[in-house]
């Protein structure tokens, strides 16, 4: 496949991995078993996977932690983007601290987990409505002016917040929550789209919500010999060049069922009735 490519070199028009579920229940502690986790991280990269996304809270420091273990030295090509600016009190418990000092630290444990002089993308994980945004950001542009990380992103934005962003630092990518059930950020796609940024839907099967077989996506599904999911997937990919889906998996096999979508071309009726559901 090639790779369109935003003006920051990211790509996009793919499918990258979403490096969430190789921790454990809850997105807490190390996975069931490291060594699956591991060959899938593996297997990730064999499918010609460029783009893992990542973050420090995923266990947390579980998944940079297995994402080092699995793949260093990286292969020439692959972008390991992670996150700072959540924090783990518990198993399904999520807490902003966008503070500038907290977001240091997590950059440099990041570096450290993941055996990396900088980080080719780090996006600020949430919105800490404590702290204006521009603070946090800022604290992501020194970074950047030492060498630490490469291009700024930002993850679960309202548009005037990533207008705030923006005016603050060079931004190459937003990660929202985004599927078929959840078009909430279609406006911030489309600004992605005219500023050349990359769009990153997280969640982007809707946490399995898909269709009966015999619903429209569903027949949508077999007539192309596919199932609901890639369908999904495929109708993401089609809904903008700018979009990077990450859809993660602890399987091997669901994995490669994912990948799979890529190749898959919807009919513009197809996609219009998608569109319309």
């Amino acid at each position: 496949m090639s790779f369109q490519t935003t003006p920051a070199e990211l790509p996009v028009g793919q499918l990258g991995f979403g490096a969430m579920r190789i921790t454990g229940q809850g997105i807490w502690g190390p996975p069931r078993d490291e060594s699956e986790a591991i060959a899938l991280l593996r297997r990730v990269v064999d499918k010609g996977v460029t783009f893992i996304d990542t973050a420090d809270s995923y266990g947390p420091g579980i998944s940079e932690t297995l994402i080092a273990k699995a793949l260093y030295p990286y292969p020439a090509g692959l972008i390991v983007a992670t996150k700072g600016g959540l924090t783990r009190p518990g198993a399904d418990r999520w807490v902003a601290d966008c503070r500038p000092e907290h977001l240091r630290r997590a950059c440099a444990d990041s570096l450290r987990r993941l055996r990396l002089e900088r980080i080719e993308l780090y996006q600020l994980h949430a919105v800490d409505h404590r702290i204006p945004i521009e603070d946090s950001i800022g604290a992501l542009v020194n970074l950047q002016r030492e060498g630490k990380i490469r291009h700024i992103g930002v993850s679960n934005v309202s548009e005037r917040e990533l207008s705030r962003a923006r005016a603050a630092a060079s931004i190459v990518s937003v990660q929202n929550h985004y599927n078929l059930w959840d078009r909430s950020s279609d406006r911030l796609i489309d600004i992605c789209a005219e500023a050349g940024m990359a769009f990153i839907p997280w969640c982007p099967l809707g946490a399995g919500r898909l269709a009966s077989p015999n619903s429209l996506l569903g027949r949508i599904a077999q007539s192309h010999g596919a199932t609901p999911s890639q369908i999904s997937l495929a109708w993401l990919l089609q809904r903008s060049p700018v979009m990077l889906p990450i859809p993660g998996t602890s399987s091997i096999a669901h994995l490669e069922e994912n990948l799979a979508a890529a190749s898959i071309r919807l009919t513009s009726d197809e996609f219009r009735t998608i569109a319309s559901l």
